[in-house]
């Protein structure tokens, strides 16, 4: 299980299965492949949708209030 810093929460996660249901065969893919698909996946995530999906989730569906300055 990963470590995370105190009030950080795990939001994703891939496996095999993942991939399989996207049609891929994984029958040689072993765990070394599987940690840096992880990696690659997050880094995309973050850099490309996580700011945005944050602050829409958070503003419009649960109301969590901006900081007045």
């Amino acid at each position: 299980m990963p470590r995370f810093n105190k009030g950080d929460f795990p939001i994703t996660s891939v496996c095999r299965e993942d991939l399989e249901s996207a049609g891929f065969n994984t029958k040689n893919v072993d765990d070394s492949t599987m940690e840096r698909l992880a990696s690659k996946m997050a880094d995309a995530y973050c850099n490309d949708d996580f700011w945005t999906a944050l602050e829409t989730i958070a503003e419009d569906y649960l109301n969590i209030p901006k900081k007045i300055a």
